[in-house]
């Protein structure tokens, strides 16, 4: 392979990749994101031992053991656009090397667990439960950008998906599951659905605040989609691209979600941090 060029792998005068400001060992082979740079500290607290604290912009990483196990706890910040960053900054960080700028002989896989907030599109999933995205359904551009191959059964939920949104002028939906092995470990015994990644958080949500939407009945939409036994079970901001561009690096990738919010009773966790501890706790004790 040629040697990627200075300005498609970008480094910082300490060698760094440029945005996550990070060196190849300074990342476990275990990665924890978070949108919110405070919830590092909050997963990192129960650590017995941190060895590395960085951070730059939203970009907020500690390193450290659990026990035995490196484990690496990360912020993205909100959105896709972001998830574009981590990823490749993340693989880039394994696979290739500074010096040469060639991929390595051998590839790294890693895996990626997402824990974040979420709202539900269904009446029957309880606030203050802890769901786990069998699929990420994607209305957001990120994958348009990127080659990324589907399974026969992704291809199925593509076809549904697709005929389902149809209505959505210019939206071009994409599907993307879990990783079967970190589903059945981490995900083991937690409600399953098809979480649904939208590139904001107020119209493209089914929010109406003052600006006018362009999609009347957004909600309504969601909680119709059925696909054989899979339904949209909640709204978020990261999970489908994490996903995809995970499988398309060849990552291993999980999100657990702690539901907030009922998007169909307008309701939101009275303890909110409670519920967040306990998802925390939940994915620590499965590693």
């Amino acid at each position: 392979m040629n040697q990627i060029s200075n300005t498609d792998l970008i480094l910082n005068q300490d060698a760094s990749i440029y945005h996550l400001n990070l060196l190849p060992e300074d990342i476990a082979d275990t990665v924890i994101l978070v949108g919110d740079p405070d919830r590092v500290s909050e997963i990192s607290q129960y650590f017995d031992r941190i060895e590395l604290k960085k951070g730059k912009r939203e970009f907020i990483t500690h390193t450290g053991y659990l026990g035995l196990k490196r484990l690496t706890v990360l912020s993205t910040g909100i959105g896709t656009d972001n998830i574009d960053i981590v990823l490749n900054e993340l693989d880039a960080l394994v696979n290739i090397d500074f010096n040469t700028r060639k991929l390595n002989n051998e590839l790294k896989s890693l895996d990626i667990i997402r824990i974040g907030t979420s709202g539900a599109v269904q009446e029957d999933l309880p606030i203050d439960s802890i769901l786990v995205s069998e699929y990420g359904l994607g209305l957001d551009s990120l994958m348009q950008y990127y080659i990324h191959e589907l399974s026969s059964d992704e291809c199925l939920l593509q076809n549904a998906v697709s005929a389902h949104f149809h209505g959505l002028k210019g939206v071009s939906p994409y599907i993307s599951s879990a990783d079967p092995g970190l589903l059945k470990t981490i995900g083991k015994d937690l409600i399953r659905g098809i979480t649904l990644t939208a590139p904001g958080f107020y119209s493209p949500q089914g929010r109406e605040v003052r600006a006018k939407t362009s999609f009347p009945d957004l909600l309504k939409l969601f909680r119709s989609f059925s696909f054989k036994e899979q339904r949209i079970t909640n709204l978020e901001m990261e999970t489908a691209g994490i996903y995809a561009l995970s499988k398309a690096l060849g990552h291993k990738a999980i999100s657990i979600n702690a539901i907030l919010a009922s998007r169909v009773k307008y309701e939101f966790s009275s303890n909110p941090a409670k519920v967040i501890d306990q998802a925390i706790q939940l994915v620590l004790s499965r590693l």
